[in-house]
């Protein structure tokens, strides 16, 4: 039971992957209806002899009276695209020869870009999750952000994949995104640095008291692998509970999930099910697991797809609590058609659903936590934009971020409502005195840009995460 479309990450493997999250799973349910993921014959006979004459008519027509020379392959892309499009679903999308090459090429080379996942959500392109320690993340992106243009080029009206192309982009060139975040009103310009995306997937520590952490980044090929090394390792330890921390994990190979979840998920248990068209349902079942220790596993909303997948398994089969925010919420399936496309291009397409082994399918609501814990406001702002130089009695969005990572460096500057008082320029001067600073009061393109670094620092430092200490201190409440 192999899908025959090929199988990757992409998110990595395109720096900015056109289309989705992908679950590609390398399980297909037995009621697949393209035997080898093949296209079956009824679908080939879809289109009737008259549906055949009018798609021939309309491009005699445009090649032969409209008014400019038109590019055959242009408008035959344009046809498909046309009619992926009618099925209004973010995930089905279609890569032209050039785009399918460069696809198949990232995935044997080095993955260079600035590491986030997107999709096309309502015409717009949206950022699922930038990957952990990403030039993406160290910018500042963050889940739902809208990447309005790139070095100056509007993205409306392309592709995704003609979007992702514009992303994309060698080490050390600078992609200036123009970015609409939820609740602000302005375009805000991020500066990303492209660079080497790290293909590491899997980290492990041990904290106290014998609590083992390991944080998945994304589920590829070698990623369970690695997972099976960590565990051994944190348990050669003598741990007592176990975080998974897939924060910011968009998702990869379904099989990868199915072996990390099972040595928790007892023997015969269902670890996830798939649905097809017809509504028929098929459970992976567990094939049996005999860790006893407690686990909890910690999202938010940039976990998506795959990393959804192992917490509605965890909690659903193994009783596992989930901590942090409310998930992504991707539950669909996408297989890649190659061979049948027969020329190089590509469609990856939406056949099935997924559901938590309780049934629950959590397509655009999410998995809501056990435990509900949202970060300090300050790991949410944006970064200025150093547009002008913020000033005393001057009202703005900029101040109203100035003013949350003042509290998050520890400096109080009174208010967060965007009106810089006297409290504010207080604060930014004892910055500015402690970082050797002209001490101004005002916030320059220097002052501005230390700010964010020394901030940067503070949501880096782990003693600041209070969804990790959520978790430990639940595991300390119920390890024996």
């Amino acid at each position: 039971m192999i899908f025959k479309g090929r199988t990757v990450l992409a998110f990595i493997l395109l720096a900015m992957f056109a289309s989705s999250i992908l679950t590609l799973t390398l399980v297909q349910p037995s009621f697949f209806a393209e035997k080898g993921g093949q296209v079956s014959a009824a679908v080939k006979s879809g289109l009737t002899s008259k549906d055949l004459s009018k798609l021939s008519t309309t491009y005699s027509l445009i090649e032969g009276k409209f008014l400019n020379e038109v590019d055959h392959d242009k408008i035959v892309n344009g046809a498909i695209n046309g009619m992926l499009a009618t099925l209004e679903d973010p995930f089905t999308v279609y890569m032209d020869q050039k785009e399918a090459k460069q696809f198949d090429e990232s995935i044997t080379s080095s993955f260079q870009g600035i590491g986030a996942e997107v999709s096309l959500e309502d015409g717009k392109v949206t950022i699922v999750s930038p990957i952990k320690g990403s030039p993406a993340e160290k910018a500042g992106l963050h889940a739902n952000d809208v990447i309005v243009s790139i070095n100056g080029d509007k993205l409306d009206g392309l592709t995704l994949n003609q979007a992702v192309m514009k992303i994309r982009g060698p080490k050390g060139t600078q992609a200036k995104l123009d970015v609409v975040r939820p609740g602000t009103t302005e375009p805000i310009q991020f500066i990303v640095v492209r660079d080497d995306i790290d293909v590491e997937t899997v980290f492990s520590e041990m904290l106290q008291n014998g609590i083992g952490k390991i944080e998945i980044r994304q589920f590829s090929s070698n990623t369970s692998k690695r997972f099976k090394e960590e565990l051994k390792n944190l348990e050669g330890q003598g741990m007592k509970g176990l975080i998974i921390d897939v924060r910011n994990d968009p998702g990869g190979l379904l099989s990868s999930v199915v072996e990390i979840a099972e040595p928790f998920v007892p023997k015969g248990k269902a670890i996830v099910q798939i649905e097809n068209r017809k509504g028929e349902r098929e459970q992976t079942p567990s094939a049996g697991g005999d860790r006893n220790y407690p686990v909890t596993v910690l999202i938010n909303k940039g976990s998506a797809s795959a990393s959804e997948i192992l917490a509605g398994a965890l909690h659903d089969s193994a009783g596992s609590k989930l901590i942090g925010e409310t998930s992504f919420g991707k539950g669909t399936v996408q297989v890649t058609f190659e061979k049948e496309m027969g020329d190089g291009s590509n469609i990856k397409m939406t056949v099935y659903k997924w559901l938590t082994p309780a049934g629950t399918w959590i397509h655009k609501k999410g998995i809501t936590p056990d435990i509900p814990v949202e970060q300090p406001a300050y790991f949410k702002v944006v970064p200025l934009t150093k547009k002008s130089t913020l000033k005393q009695d001057t009202t703005s969005d900029d101040v109203k971020n100035l003013q949350q990572m003042l509290l998050g460096l520890g400096l109080n500057p009174e208010r967060t409502d965007g009106y810089f008082n006297d409290k504010t320029a207080a604060a930014v001067k004892s910055f500015q005195r402690a970082n050797e600073l002209p001490v101004t009061g005002d916030v320059d393109v220097d002052t501005a840009n230390k700010i964010e670094k020394a901030l940067l620092s503070q949501i880096r430092d782990t003693k600041n995460d209070v969804q990790l200490k959520a978790a430990v201190d639940y595991l300390q409440s119920v390890i024996k």
